[in-house]
């Protein structure tokens, strides 16, 4: 079992970054003496890696586990990583330099690319869709019954606040940042922290990634809504990227074998996931949970383009985001030369 270590919160939080999992933060790296030097055949580059201890993000748990990362990097790289307890943490990170590559929401990589106005990050592949739903309190079965009541969502602007917030507008139920409107939202860290006051009727739902969703549904709630689209995404700093493009296809083939994985051997992924997801968060989840939590997630290399369109959109009707020209935040000629090598489908931009 990795040993794990608490981190402190990276720098000041985002407003709009964002994509939440539980409260474990902790770093490990892995190198390795086989393998081709992407680097140019200097000294191994050390790459940092993040992401969230949560389902939706199971292909860097997997990878991770299943040593793809360490075996496709080689002798080229040594792998550090940090699992953060939220997608704004994250964001913040990358924006600061302080990571290299990351796993993130659609919005935490809107927002990196807001702020930095299109020069910190490009979106290098997908890696998850599905995963989230809006779950409430039994007895509550429209939007229109959640108006007066508190919800909780990871933080303010991430993917499963702004799905809730639009969903709740589309029904006439107005939010607002700061927590008023017709439905009160509140970002609750971490995700399991928004589980328990579920269970102790503190709040009357909450929008959340896997696993966290089936476990309020274990808890005896109900779907009111099954977020679609994109809920994760592997995206590199612009500088890492233009500074060893071979290391960056090296991060791309571990991230293709692990979703492989995860399509050809169901059973043995979910076993990977949770056995580091336990590494990390000192928990593991029960056979049930988790087999419920990969059943609702679509683990795909596509990072489905249009979906990142309409998130966007939806974050700046609700005032939450700025008009953005997403134009260029893709770069997925190194995943398509990946998945060409492998035999599989390219994908688009």
């Amino acid at each position: 079992m990795r040993r794990v270590t608490a981190a402190a919160t990276i720098g000041a939080a985002l407003l709009l970054a964002g994509c939440s999992s539980s409260s474990s933060t902790s770093a490990s790296s892995a190198s390795s003496s086989s393998g081709s030097a992407g680097s140019g055949g200097g000294a191994p580059v050390t790459v940092t890696l993040g992401f969230l201890t949560n389902i939706t993000h199971a292909s860097a748990l997997v990878g991770l586990k299943e040593g793809f990362f360490t075996k496709d990097l080689g002798s080229a790289g040594t792998l550090k990583t940090t699992a953060f307890s939220t997608g704004t943490e994250e964001t913040t990170a990358l924006l600061a330099g302080q990571l290299d590559a990351a796993y993130v929401g659609p919005n935490p990589a809107i927002n990196a690319w807001q702020k930095s106005s299109g020069s910190a990050v490009k979106i290098i592949s997908g890696a998850a869709t599905g995963g989230a739903s809006v779950v409430t309190a039994k007895g509550i079965t429209s939007a229109a019954q959640l108006k007066g009541k508190t919800l909780a969502t990871p933080s303010l602007g991430n993917t499963q606040d702004v799905a809730l917030r639009y969903w709740l507008k589309q029904n006439g139920l107005a939010t607002t940042a700061t927590g008023g409107g017709d439905a009160f939202i509140k970002p609750t860290t971490p995700n399991s922290a928004a589980v328990l006051e579920f269970k102790s009727g503190q709040i009357a739902g909450a929008s959340e990634p896997a696993p966290y969703d089936i476990e309020m549904v274990k808890d005896g709630g109900t779907v009111l809504l099954s977020e679609p689209g994109v809920t994760t995404l592997l995206v590199v700093a612009q500088s890492f990227l233009s500074a060893h493009p071979a290391i960056v296809a090296d991060l791309l083939k571990a991230q293709v074998q692990a979703n492989d994985f995860i399509k050809s051997s169901p059973a043995a992924a979910q076993a990977a996931a949770n056995a580091e997801l336990a590494a990390f968060t000192g928990k593991a989840l029960s056979a049930s949970i988790i087999a419920a939590a990969f059943k609702e997630i679509t683990f795909t290399d596509d990072p489905d383009a249009s979906s990142l369109t309409t998130d966007a959109s939806q974050a700046v009707s609700l005032g939450l985001l700025k008009p953005v020209n997403l134009s260029g935040i893709f770069d997925l000629g190194p995943l398509n030369t990946v998945l060409a090598a492998a035999g599989e489908s390219p994908v688009s931009s």
